[in-house]
């Protein structure tokens, strides 16, 4: 496929799992009163959700790498919806939660396969700028959705947020079906258990993916968290409701929309990797203002969303490299590479949010968390540039003649390659 059109399937596929996280934040606190549940457990249904979306990766990227991206997207999208419709007739608040354990489930795919088929095909500075654009695609998702959360919740009831995700789900596998073509040979001995363990015996004992991938964790798993406990920070403590939450969350998503715009332009001067130092000293902005102002200031819309928006913005000069860097070295397994990076990543979110809800208080969560996750990235980063042979901007991939061929660097053949870098 071409790199104009991965990268729009790639933010689709991507973009499903944090709109059907965004969409559903501003109905949390109604949700207790409509099932007259607790607190507790209506935050039980969003930490399901991002279990199963964090577990089920480490399924779906090596069925991908065995079957097809293709095919196992269109199941595990089957299942999303099977989800969604269970979530709008669901009459009490554990069947609401089996239902966003199965909408988890299912949404693990996009993140796997999306950043798989990228890798299948591209390397270098373009699979960066592909990652940038699909950033944008995925930021514009969430940008939009807990407004129109909070709008269809006044409007149309909680219930309608899930038909809402029914329709996204279908809208996937149309695209699937209609414009995604096949990009890997599928290989069915790669589900195999003894091949499954090997490969993440491989990534999980790798230092430079696990220094790439932590410091990716440690920067987006902040905003996983802040999905746990910032409506009862915003709506319960600051004041606002449900509709001004969901037009609030702007800030938030319209920062990293910001970041990957300026990153888009940024690259094409200066090359993605140069971009990360300075997307991490913006997280520590926002890591080390989030607790200042908590601690000095009241709480308000003001003191909490400034620091985020910095946050966010820094993200977005973070991901599109250190993604590249991250699955470089492992072409011959990128859908597990994938879902691994994947599962690190979301496991940071699901691990904040359940710091959170032991700390009980969302507000002093808030303030010892997110400064926790952004030292964790910049950490990572450090130890990734420290050792030599893991810092360097994108280590030599072993990668076939038409990936090179698509990059404009090669003449044809690894063996031309290897003689143009040897020179």
């Amino acid at each position: 496929m071409s790199e104009r059109r991965t990268s729009l399937i790639g933010g689709c596929l991507v973009a499903i799992g944090p709109i059907s996280l965004a969409l559903y934040t501003p109905a949390m606190p109604t949700l207790v009163l409509e099932f007259g549940t607790t607190e507790a457990l209506v935050k039980l249904s969003l930490a399901v959700y991002f279990a199963g979306f964090a577990f089920t990766q480490l399924i779906c990227g090596p069925l991908s790498d065995a079957f097809g991206r293709r095919i196992t997207t269109i199941v595990f999208m089957v299942i999303y919806l099977a989800g969604s419709m269970l979530a709008v007739f669901a009459p009490t608040i554990d069947l609401l939660v089996a239902a966003r354990l199965l909408q988890g489930i299912g949404a693990s795919v996009g993140v796997a396969t999306a950043r798989a088929i990228v890798r299948d095909q591209f390397v270098g500075e373009t699979s960066s700028r592909i990652m940038n654009t699909i950033g944008i695609i995925l930021a514009i998702g969430p940008a939009v959705s807990p407004t129109i959360g909070g709008l269809m919740l006044e409007l149309s009831g909680w219930y309608s947020l899930f038909l809402m995700m029914a329709g996204f789900g279908l809208a996937v596998i149309a695209v699937t079906v209609g414009a995604m073509r096949e990009t890997i040979i599928p290989d069915p001995s790669r589900i195999r258990p003894k091949a499954i363990l090997k490969a993440y015996g491989e990534l999980s004992t790798n230092r430079h993916f696990l220094a790439t991938s932590l410091t990716v964790a440690g920067s987006v798993g902040a905003l996983y968290t802040l999905a746990t406990v910032l409506p009862f920070v915003l709506i319960d403590v600051a004041g606002l409701t449900p509709t001004q939450y969901g037009i609030g969350m702007l800030a938030q998503s319209g920062s990293y929309l910001s970041g990957s715009v300026a990153a888009r332009f940024l690259m094409a001067r200066f090359g993605a990797f140069r971009l990360v130092p300075v997307g991490l000293a913006l997280i520590g902005i926002g890591a080390a203002a989030m607790a200042v102002s908590i601690q000095f200031l009241p709480i308000t819309y003001l003191s909490i969303m400034a620091p985020v928006a910095f946050y966010a913005f820094g993200i977005a000069l973070v991901m599109p490299a250190m993604t590249t860097a991250a699955l470089a070295p492992f072409p011959h397994m990128a859908g597990a590479a994938s879902a691994m990076m994947g599962f690190i990543q979301m496991g940071s979110g699901l691990l904040g949010g359940v710091i959170c809800a032991l700390i009980g208080e969302p507000v002093l969560a808030t303030q010892i968390v997110i400064p926790g996750l952004g030292l964790v990235a910049i950490g990572s980063y450090l130890v990734y540039r420290s050792h030599p042979h893991l810092a360097e901007p994108e280590p030599l991939p072993e990668v076939p003649a038409p990936s090179l061929i698509r990059e404009g660097r090669g003449r044809g053949t690894a063996e031309d390659r290897a003689e143009e870098l040897s020179g």
